[in-house]
């Protein structure tokens, strides 16, 4: 390469959805190595590569590679944000344009439609685009406020904007140039375009463009002076000659200087097919773009126009001399030359070499006036422990000190600050866990507040928790009742520019890109859905062996499925060109949603990031998770708030509580809290009350227990029979794919059983894993092990847990230093090399299977708590599981509160409430109102306030009811939902006789009441299937009980034949209610159903129907069946031939 050159505008998908593909490494490594040493990128209105643009810069500056990133964004313009909002404000009035607008205003990233930019714009979309670079932190730092400031809701309608009045406030250390096509001086070039009588664009009026174009210019050299760029582009569009032509003449006139750019949306010259196929993706079900309107797929890139790939300073000159000469315009070369080499003088000389600022950002005001972080997080702690009554015990005190010594010497101190008061405003008003992860083995967190669980006391490790050595930030999850309310607590008492959710990047999946690139490309439905519906089945078996895994369920990776999948491979090699695209796009970004729980806290969030919005909420662009880490390496710190249901159960639970035994009418959550703490808190609760353990355990009643609603869980743990927080945490961590292929579980159980015959190395090793009857089921018994006989410290055995799955012992590898140290440590102890190396090699068996400690206490002392609620308060219990539980599981839980004695009342619109109800004798449970699917809860409030309804009259014309609010909708899922049932007197033959009279024909006055009554006489009563189709639909509970009878159930057990969800494979014989038939067709197109059933435990089951046929095969619906079947772990349930193995019963 001769020419000096650097790409100034670059797209990335990280940033510019369905626009440009390849994440920044990908653009990154092509322009370095077709000869480039640099290159912005400048996404659509966002930032959102920009982390990832810096970690892999710092990679490639780390392997010796030179190569310089810009910093920039391709902004949204318009001249003044508050004349469009006036004029968006108008156009706003129109209630249909309104909603439009509030569903546009929910979306976390823009999708650019680059032809509708191009051209004569409408009120609500208006826009230019305007690229921006950051030459050092200070302009960088404005970009980042630009940025957040273009996302706030005044400046937010389908594309974040900016004007001149914002420009100008943070235009310091900022270069501007007018972008393309979509840009600012494009904008005047179509804003006075010229047009024939039937509206067709003729050309351009260049006089009224270039005044306009010259007001622009003004205005932007009066922001940005010298740094402001007119921005040529080379391609075969007439229209960019014609504006290329006006900008050339502007920059004479103004004398301003001009650049060249390569607008690239692809990270390699080939890449233009996917790029043109994920355009089209973006739009697959939203109607079709500008650009798309009778567009075919093109054969090649010279049917676009242009290439858009990052080109080196020759590549840039050959473009201009081919299209201008293509499209009949004429230019200097030295000028044009001289735009293409500023570039690289901008790049190399007017931008710093700098990377942002990473400095760790956490918030100040987290630590108190007058004190440092490190003084007050001691004075917190020391606090905690005398509130605690262990300020006294020197094993505490010894472990605090050890604690927050290390955590001072990590400069930790501001992070756990501010992890206590998340935790101190969260404990306000919710229910916070005992403690999640690793972070349960801090007696820091635990004096803090952070957790609930002594760490002492249960032989927990710091060191699990945070290494002396520890770079990285700790992790401290947090489980609370509500997450999101917390959030939202958070950001209200902090401020949105202190608290920001982080981002989810969401990319195209193996299955829907196959489906959807198929669609594109014409192929038949049925046979895209064969391959795709069989292609993980296939691939799984082939991908957990290559993993090693025996049990439990593994996802393949896409190249694993395209691997070992032979449908697949099969349809890919008779469509290549699908192969082809999908291998360009999988893992491509489809949209932006935000993390579960997850969110940044820092002062000046808008300052020091370049802050996004979705759906209404301010957040962070970067993610952080197991496969991506954007935030901390950026300087900013993840807290993970995560909402737990179980806690909500146990508030519910509480307040029934107090109600019925405590005489608190409405309970406040402070009540609820002072009875968890006095009652059930980790630290006042009995764990050895052995009550609990029997009667909930060891007897298998599973009622909303946390961890324990797999029945292969319960099973295990009946067999294991619990009698204290450690078996259940052995219990739950031997439930696992590892410990179960490795048959640990039977295992367990047969030495829990027979303790006198476990045998010890020692009585170091005895005292370490006794508790778990001579099994290393806890990782931190292998760091244990390791320190106390092998003399490795214990920040060294908590490195041994870290390399042991890895390959390999070399001498000089950190596992094989550690092997060398713990061979010898051992013999200095007295054991012969042999043995140690046994030890050794059962701790690299153990290590894959080994599980967290701090985490399985935490979380079975939750189930503990569960347990403990279940056994001395059933009643409460069962209600505020029936009301935590999702509506797909209900039924399923209605059933289990069933089996254990208690009965559901059916839903009255004068007895039901808000939630679960307990009657008197507390064996009765009513159905809450807002268990009725389409009653909303305005129609809800209005029936509290003025029932008891006593008859249809009452019910349809009661003084001050509000009729609007308890509308027709409301009614109708009432009755026909049976909660209208009691106020139907004998006037009515039955309820379809209401439901036609009150509510189908509602009447406005009395007379046409009673016409109705009249009238609907002969309609009587919903058939049985009407009222099984809507208890069903509208309240989410299969009446069995109308489909089976009592009678029948019995004689079923008394034959021992099972319900399908307890089905016996050597029986094989079992009985279902069919629920719904979907019909099928196999890959040679023989027809088979997929019957979904369900039972009396209310689990949701399908059978494959092979061989059907259907001028004879009949299954009725909603009736009781029983079958022989035959079960396959990878197919499920299936049968031939359903005229011989189906027999309906009664």
């Amino acid at each position: 390469m001769t020419i000096k050159f650097a790409g100034l505008h670059a797209h990335s998908v990280a940033g510019s959805i369905f626009d440009a593909i390849g994440y920044p490494d990908a653009h990154m490594d092509f322009a370095f190595e077709n000869g480039s040493d640099a290159l912005a990128l400048t996404d659509h209105g966002n930032m959102n590569g920009l982390a990832g643009q810096v970690l892999h810069a710092k990679k490639m500056q780390a392997e010796g590679k030179d190569f310089k990133p810009i910093f920039g964004v391709e902004a949204y313009f318009i001249p003044s944000i508050e004349e469009w909002r006036g004029e968006y404000e108008v156009a706003m009035a129109d209630k249909k344009r309104a909603r439009g607008a509030k569903k546009d205003a929910a979306s976390g990233a823009t999708v650019e439609d680059e032809t509708d930019s191009k051209k004569l714009q409408g009120l609500l979309r208006r826009r230019r685009h305007l690229i921006l670079l950051a030459q050092n932190q200070t302009g960088l730092n404005n970009l980042f406020k630009l940025v957040s400031e273009s996302y706030q809701s005044e400046n937010f309608y389908r594309y974040p904007r900016m004007d001149y009045a914002l420009l100008a406030k943070y235009s310091e250390g900022v270069i501007g140039a007018s972008a393309c096509l979509g840009g600012v001086y494009a904008g005047n070039y179509w804003d006075n375009g010229t047009y024939d009588d039937e509206g067709t664009r003729t050309g351009v009026n260049r006089e009224a463009a270039l005044e306009d174009m010259r007001e622009t210019t003004r205005q932007m050299q009066a922001i940005f002076g010298d740094r402001w760029y007119g921005e040529l582009q080379w391609n075969n569009i007439k229209e960019q000659h014609e504006l290329n032509q006006l900008i050339i003449e502007i920059a004479k006139e103004f004398d301003m200087k001009l650049i060249s750019t390569a607008d690239s949306h692809y990270p390699n010259p080939t890449a233009w097919k996917d790029r043109e196929l994920y355009k089209r993706l973006g739009w697959l079900g939203k109607g079709t773009p500008s650009w798309g309107e009778g567009a075919e797929f093109p054969e090649g890139v010279e049917e676009i126009g242009y290439e858009l790939y990052p080109k080196n300073g020759d590549q840039m000159w050959e473009s201009y001399q081919n299209y201008c000469s293509t499209a009949g315009f004429e230019y200097d070369d030295e000028l044009v030359m001289n735009s293409i080499t500023e570039t690289h003088h901008i790049a190399h000389n007017r931008i710093e070499s700098f990377f942002p600022d990473t400095t760790v950002r956490l918030p100040d005001f987290v630590v108190p006036a007058g004190t440092t972080a490190t003084q007050a997080l001691v004075n917190y702690a020391l606090e905690g422990l005398r509130e605690k009554g262990l300020n006294q015990d020197k094993e505490y005190l010894a472990r605090l000190r050890q604690e927050l010594d290390v955590i001072d010497d990590r400069g930790f101190s501001k992070y756990f600050l501010t992890m206590k008061a998340i935790a101190d405003e969260a404990t306000k008003e919710m229910l916070a866990g005992p403690g999640r992860g690793s972070a349960a083995g801090s007696l820091v967190a635990y004096t803090l507040g952070i957790t609930q669980v002594d760490p002492i006391k249960y032989g927990l490790l710091f060191s699990r928790f945070l290494r002396s050595d520890a770079t990285d930030y700790p992790d401290i999850d947090y489980d609370v009742s509500d997450s999101m309310v917390l959030k939202e607590k958070l950001v209200e008492m902090w401020g949105e520019d202190c608290v920001a959710p982080i981002s989810n990047w969401n990319t195209l999946q193996l299955r829907s890109l196959i489906k959807d690139i198929s669609k594109l490309y014409g192929i038949p439905f049925t046979e895209v859905n064969n391959v795709t519906s069989v292609m993980m089945r296939e691939a799984m078996p082939e991908a957990k062996k290559k993993h090693g895994i025996k049990a439990g369920v593994y996802a393949p990776t896409w190249e694993e499925v395209m691997e070992y999948s032979v449908t697949l491979q099969s349809f890919l090699q008779k469509y290549p060109e699908v192969k082809a695209r999908v291998e360009g796009l999988v893992g491509q970004v489809r949209s932006c949603s935000r993390h579960a729980g997850g969110v940044v806290i820092a002062e000046d969030l808008d300052r020091s990031m370049p802050l996004i919005n979705s759906g209404g909420v301010r957040q962070a662009p970067w993610a952080e998770g197991q496969n991506v880490r954007h935030l901390e390496p950026m300087g900013f710190i993840k807290f993970d708030l995560l909402g737990l249901s179980t806690l909500k159960m146990m508030e519910g639970c509480i307040e029934h509580i107090l109600r019925r035994h405590h005489g608190v009418e409405e309970p406040t959550f402070a009540d609820v809290l002072d009875y968890y703490n006095k009652t059930i808190h980790p630290d006042v609760i009995d764990f050895d009350d052995q009550e609990v353990y029997k009667n909930i355990f060891h007897q298998g009643k599973w009622a909303g227990v946390f961890q324990f609603t797999e029945q292969g869980a319960q099973s295990f743990c009946t067999r294991a029979q619990p009698t204290s927080i450690i078996d259940i945490s052995a219990v739950t961590s031997i439930f696992r794919p590892g410990p179960l292929s490795a048959g640990v579980d039977a295992d367990y159980v047969e030495a829990k059983s027979h303790p006198q015959y476990v045998s010890y190395l020692s009585s170091e090793s005895q005292e370490i894993t006794e508790e778990t009857f001579g099994f290393l089921i806890f990782q931190e018994q292998i760091a244990l092990l390791a320190h106390k006989l092998g003399g490795l410290t214990l920040d060294e055995g908590n490195m041994l847990r870290k390399v042991l799955t890895k390959k390999g012992t070399g001498k000089n590898s950190v596992k094989g230093k550690l092997h060398t140290k713990f061979i010898k440590g051992c013999v200095n102890n007295g054991i012969n090399r042999d043995k140690a190396q046994d030890l050794w090699n059962k701790f690299e068996y153990f290590s894959g299977y080994g599980f967290n400690k701090s985490h399985a206490v935490s979380y079975s002392i939750i189930s503990y708590q569960c347990a403990w609620l279940w056994n001395y308060y059933p009643s409460e219990w069962i209600a505020a599981f029936l009301d935590k539980e999702p509506e797909t599981r209900k039924e399923k839980a209605i059933n289990i509160a069933k089996r254990y004695g208690f009965k559901i009342a059916p839903l009255d619109i004068n007895k039901s409430g808000t939630v679960w109800e307990i009657s008197d004798d507390g064996k009765t449970l009513i159905q809450p109102l807002t268990s009725i699917k389409g009653l909303g809860m305005a129609a809800i409030e209005q029936i509290l306030e003025h029932r008891p309804f006593t008859n249809a009259e009452d019910l349809l014309f009661r003084e001050g009811l509000s009729y609007s609010k308890f509308n027709k909708k409301a009614l109708d899922a009432l009755c026909r939902g049976g909660a209208l049932d009691n106020i139907m007197d004998d006037r009515f033959t039955g309820r379809k006789h209401f439901w036609s009279a009150c509510v189908v024909e509602r009447p406005k006055s009395l007379k046409k009441l009673l016409e109705n009554i009249e009238m609907f006489k002969p309609e009587g009563d919903f058939s049985e299937a009407e009222i099984i189709q809507f208890k069903t639909e509208l309240t989410g509970v299969f009446p069995i009980n109308l489909v089976i009878k009592a009678e029948t159930v019995e004689k079923l057990q008394e034959k021992f034949i099972p319900p399908i969800s307890e089905f016996d494979a050597d029986l094989e014989v079992c009985w279902f209610i069919p629920r719904k038939i979907i019909p099928k067709k196999t890959k040679n197109g023989k027809l088979y159903w997929i019957v979904e059933t369900i039972d009396s435990n209310n689990e949701l089951t399908k059978i494959r129907c092979w061989g059907v046929k259907p001028e004879k095969d009949t299954i009725f619906l909603n009736r009781p069946y029983m079958a022989r079947l035959k079960y396959d772990e990878q197919w499920g349930f299936s049968t031939y031939a359903i005229g011989r193995t189906f027999r309906l019963l009664g």
